[in-house]
């Protein structure tokens, strides 16, 4: 079962595509959002196609993908949580998680143009799942209780422009994560009852030329981890999404040029499903920094 937002943007339409066809979620929610994911929405999606109270959602093929999950109030990031990654990056595996936000407007369709920041030279791509909250985290008592709070898991590109990144944010990173379009999430959100995130192929592709390959195996914090840890430090809330770092393959690496205007780069992971997203030079001129 996926649940999907499909529909021009701010017009999407939940749904879910269960045994190769997509049905109508309209009948149980205006939208798959945490007030949704928190009244037991999985349960009742599931429930629903079990009575076949859901009609076929005709033309589905047809139309956007948006992110799965609507309006999330926070996205909480992981940094270099792949040893091989923080390798590629010059620095030791982090012993504690390293933490950071990108702004929730970032998150956008999996498949819209991503635009490329004016005057931006090292704009980069990271594939990463999400994890996506739903029910209320905090302070739990381990991380034996943490997957009892997720609702399920997404593909995010968390996509980052590494210059204001690493040069002009001082070590707090938001600089460079926060552009319009910089989160490309979807193309669904699976159930966290249907997969096991502890080993799930994870890959990227700039132009149809392969970059990341790698298994959710070798995070170092793995998911029930980062929900306990991030839990202790603040409230995660229905619907927020947790992107839990990316493995070895970005740009940053130095092996791979940045991203530049036109470039396709398609993300995906084993279970979940692909994006294909294009990324355009913005013309306009940008605010000063």
């Amino acid at each position: 079962m996926h649940l999907l937002r499909l529909g021009p943007t701010g017009q999407e339409i939940p749904a879910v595509a269960h045994e190769g066809t997509t049905y109508d979620l309209r009948p149980l929610t205006a939208d798959v959002d945490g007030a949704f994911l928190a009244s037991d929405g999985v349960a009742r999606t599931r429930a629903a196609l079990a009575t076949g109270d859901l009609p076929v959602l005709d033309g589905a093929d047809d139309l956007r993908r948006g992110a799965p999950v609507a309006r999330p109030t926070a996205v909480v990031c992981i940094g270099q949580n792949y040893a091989a990654h923080a390798a590629e990056s010059g620095a030791e595996p982090p012993s504690t998680p390293i933490v950071f936000l990108k702004h929730p407007n970032t998150v956008v369709g999996p498949d819209d143009i991503v635009p490329i920041p004016p005057g931006s030279e090292k704009t980069d791509w990271e594939v990463e799942l999400g994890v996506v909250i739903g029910r209320t985290a905090s302070y739990l008592a381990s991380p034996d209780e943490a997957l009892a709070h997720v609702a399920g898991y997404t593909v995010v590109d968390d996509v980052s422009e590494r210059a204001w990144q690493m040069e002009e944010s001082l070590g707090q990173w938001s600089k460079g994560k926060c552009g319009p379009g910089f989160a490309p999430t979807g193309p669904a959100l699976r159930p966290a009852d249907e997969l096991d995130a502890s080993d799930l192929r994870l890959r990227s592709w700039v132009n149809g030329e392969p970059r990341q390959d790698s298994s959710t195996a070798d995070m170092i914090f793995d998911v029930p981890y980062l929900v306990w840890h991030l839990s202790q430090y603040m409230t995660l809330e229905p619907g927020d999404l947790v992107c839990t770092g990316t493995p070895e393959g970005v740009g940053f690496s130095g092996r791979f040029p940045y991203l530049r205007d036109g470039d396709v780069v398609e993300i995906d992971i084993e279970g979940i499903g692909r994006q294909r997203h294009v990324f355009a030079a913005t013309q306009q001129p940008g605010a000063a920094r």
